[in-house]
């Protein structure tokens, strides 16, 4: 890597309260990475995590050197974090993921090659949702009406994996909670956003952060 271009690509992992599912999402991520032939850093945001989230990436980074780790002192949330990792990527290309291992690190190579096609955002679509009633369907309806409302025609417009260029992260601005509606902010900003199909796999460890407040919240930044 040239210190003065930076690397081809930035995968970011905010993570609040992960701490079963790092180590091996890390591990996982490096093996999917390596094939692509690119050049890459790894960022681990961890979110004033309570549970020893901290300590599986740290351990890492002996044997990961492109591994660097933000923490923050409290839980700020996903747009915080979001908008750090997006401020510190170096990347030409930057991904997105959640670190719950229900994305799959072997999509980021699918993911680029669509942006190879002339997108500035690739956002992922789980198509077959590996998650309850109780947060598919409230999903359903979030995506239908700001899709309607924002003209932007997504059937998944929440999902963490994403992939981007580069100055669609250097110019979209996040507060509040608004990283549910980062492709919306794209295509406001003259970006061409597009969608790719991805695989989706059930939550094996930890707890979901999603609920009805954060729901509520979604509506009223809409």
């Amino acid at each position: 890597m040239n210190a003065s271009t930076g690397p081809d690509l930035t995968v970011l992992v905010p993570a609040y309260n992960e701490a079963e599912n790092l180590r091996p999402l890390l591990e996982k991520l490096v093996k999917d990475v390596a094939p692509l032939g690119l050049s890459a850093e790894f960022l681990v945001l961890v979110d004033g995590s309570t549970d020893g989230s901290l300590e599986a990436p740290r351990a890492l980074r002996g044997s990961i050197p492109a591994l660097r780790v933000i923490s923050f002192r409290r839980n700020f949330g996903k747009s915080a974090a979001l908008s750090v990792g997006f401020r510190e990527a170096r990347g030409r290309f930057v991904v997105t993921m959640d670190a719950d291992l229900q994305d799959d690190s072997a999509e980021i190579g699918p993911l680029l090659r669509k942006l190879d096609e002339g997108y500035d955002l690739v956002s992922g679509w789980k198509q077959k949702r590996k998650d309850p009633l109780s947060k598919t369907i409230p999903s359903k309806i979030f995506n239908g009406v700001t899709a309607r409302i924002s003209g932007v025609s997504l059937h998944d417009m929440n999902c963490g994996l994403k992939a981007y260029r580069a100055d669609v992260v250097k110019t979209v601005k996040l507060r509040g909670e608004l990283h549910r509606f980062i492709p919306v902010l794209a295509h406001w900003n003259g970006f061409r956003v597009g969608e790719l199909r991805t695989v989706h796999h059930p939550r094996l460890h930890g707890t979901t952060k999603f609920g009805a407040a954060r729901f509520l919240n979604g509506f009223l930044d809409l």
